[in-house]
């Protein structure tokens, strides 16, 4: 079931049909069609001349499905890829910007606890010197 609430958050006429794949980690994401869109484009502008291009274009597309809402709200998952995700009764719905990452939710609480202690190094490490700030812009 693909939360109302979401769905009232995306821009009009984006909210039926969505791509859905693997993630990097052990989730799956699901992308509106916009988003997907802009994502692939990126994707298809890499130099296939390089051959972890090539693997990585083959990796990341593999199992891109994409899924429509029906009349009830809910969508259709691919049984390959919630198998690939383990997810198999409770799910973790959560938003990621432009994208929702759909995790098996003992997955996703582990994968919290374990990173918990590094939120605060983590987010120095990242945002050094790329943040913007009033005397920047």
């Amino acid at each position: 079931m693909l939360p109302a609430s979401f769905r009232k958050q995306l821009p009009d006429g984006s909210g039926e049909q969505f791509v859905i794949n693997r993630g990097f980690e052990n989730c799956l994401v699901l992308y509106p069609m916009q988003t997907w869109n802009k994502i692939s484009a990126e994707v298809d502008k890499l130099n296939d001349f390089k051959p972890k291009v090539r693997e990585f274009k083959r990796l990341f597309r593999n199992g891109a499905t994409v899924v429509e809402v029906d009349s009830a709200g809910r969508l259709l998952v691919p049984k390959m890829l919630l198998e690939r995700a383990g997810i198999q009764k409770d799910m973790v719905f959560t938003a990621q910007g432009d994208k929702v990452e759909l995790w098996n939710k003992d997955t996703y609480y582990s994968y919290i606890e374990e990173h918990k202690d590094n939120f605060s190094d983590l987010a120095d490490e990242i945002t050094s010197g790329n943040t913007k700030t009033p005397d920047s812009e």
